[in-house]
């Protein structure tokens, strides 16, 4: 039986049936061999990491796929911080903020444009004009992470719990800032919600000034004269993922987002160098995760190929890019293949839709199960559809890691207790049974 675990999770996989493809999803349509073979092989299933319908973001879908509770969730500012490398205090709240293009009409702001085009030069200079600021006690600074995006960091008695001012959609005016109404009555909510909205509508008044911005008036080019912030989030104290399953993780993925999930969970991450072309990323990741394949029992690698494609809302392009991601597994997952003990799990996060206005949407993911001992089912094609008759089932939630577990022969039988705390892995990290000598 397999000892560890190669979990492929390719991002933002599942979608939904376009006309240009002949009623198909992009999985359907795509020419996918590979993948085909190793549905032929396995145990096939539908999984969503949630309930079916939720629009989960790849943040939340990872960390109940690793086995955590929502309750676990900090928020993804507090994530993206982790991975961009900054320190954060247990008290402090870190929130997602990027550039935009902002209009004000009627004594409202407006989203014109989310991130336009801007030379690395430019961002710098708009990351340098915004000064640490302060209001009622409480600090914002604001971090840069990469061209126009950053995290803003709060410090002071304040709260996570408030509103973003993200509209998502270009045209609508940006949402107001307000402490959650199972928050209104508590002064550090409505505290942060107040600093952040006044830094926010200072910034707007100091960017529409700035010279940069009266050059890209005089070029046509549209101001970047505002910041938008989204998704507030502060640590929390977790259990280590190789305390709560026994198992040594790795994570082998691109965006500071799933670097921040390594680093909150205990997990090691390894930054690899992205390549444009899909297969040949996914193939250098697989190569570094069989490298290292003796040293965890456990690797995560990520491709966030389908995700990218399927936001530029081009069923056609999500198709080339799942083509793409087939040929880069045929280069190089062989060797996991061909070793018994490895364990290999190929599924998504979530489901993103290539036309639409949603970001994600929520509907199920295929799964594969891929090993020695593995049940084999009928299943010929690797599809939302083809899977739904697999010998897996619907798996839903943290029963992902629970399998993956269960063929590692590390399930542990309930009712045992071999350590004070109930955990889902056996043998358990226990103390040995000692004899005092007289």
């Amino acid at each position: 039986m397999p000892k560890k675990c190669l979990l492929i999770l390719l991002d933002g996989l599942g979608d939904r049936a376009f006309r240009e493809l002949d009623d198909q999803t992009p999985l359907q349509a795509a020419q996918t061999p590979f993948l085909n073979r190793l549905a032929a092989g396995g145990a096939n299933g539908l999984y969503h990491a949630s309930v079916c319908g939720q629009a989960l973001p790849s943040e939340d879908a990872h960390l109940l796929m690793f086995g955590y509770d929502p309750a676990d969730f900090p928020g993804r500012g507090a994530l993206e911080a982790l991975g961009a490398g900054i320190d954060l205090d247990c008290d402090d709240v870190a929130v997602l903020a990027h550039f935009a293009s902002l209009r004000e009409a009627a004594g409202c702001l407006y989203l014109e444009e989310n991130q336009p085009p801007a030379v690395e030069s430019e961002a710098a200079q708009l990351f340098d004009s915004m000064r640490p600021f302060e209001y009622r006690g409480i600090a914002v600074r604001l971090v840069q992470t990469r061209g126009l995006n950053g995290i803003l960091v709060l410090q002071g008695d304040v709260s996570p719990f408030f509103t973003d001012s993200d509209p998502f959609m270009e045209g609508r005016a940006l949402v107001d800032i307000k402490p959650w109404h199972s928050h209104s009555h508590h002064p550090p909510s409505r505290e942060t919600a107040a600093a952040l909205k006044q830094y926010l509508v200072e910034a707007f008044r100091s960017l529409s000034q700035h010279p940069l911005n009266l050059s890209r008036k005089n070029c046509g080019q549209p101001p970047i004269n505002g910041i938008i912030t989204q998704r507030a989030g502060r640590l929390k104290k977790v259990a280590p993922f190789r305390e709560k399953f026994g198992l040594r993780g790795l994570s082998i993925a691109s965006g500071i987002v799933y670097q921040g999930i390594a680093r909150y969970i205990g997990m090691e991450g390894k930054q690899v160098s992205e390549i444009k072309n899909p297969a040949e990323d996914l193939a250098a990741r697989l190569r570094h995760a069989r490298r290292a394949i003796s040293d965890y029992d456990f690797i995560h690698v990520h491709s966030k190929a389908p995700d990218t494609a399927a936001h530029t809302k081009d069923p056609l392009a999500k198709t080339a890019a799942v083509e793409s991601l087939d040929r880069g597994l045929k280069q190089a997952l062989g060797p996991f293949l061909d070793d018994p003990e490895v364990l290999t799990v190929i599924t998504s996060d979530h489901s993103t839709p290539s036309a639409g206005p949603l970001v994600h949407s929520g509907e199920t993911v295929p799964l594969i199960l891929h090993g020695c001992g593995v049940r084999r089912d009928r299943v010929q094609q690797f599809d939302e559809i083809c899977a739904a008759a697999g010998g897996l089932g619907h798996i839903r939630g943290r029963e992902l890691l629970l399998l993956i577990l269960n063929h590692l022969d590390r399930a542990k039988l309930k009712g045992i207790m071999d350590t004070p705390v109930d955990q889902p892995f056996w043998p358990g990290d226990y103390e040995p049974f000692t004899i005092s000598r007289q």
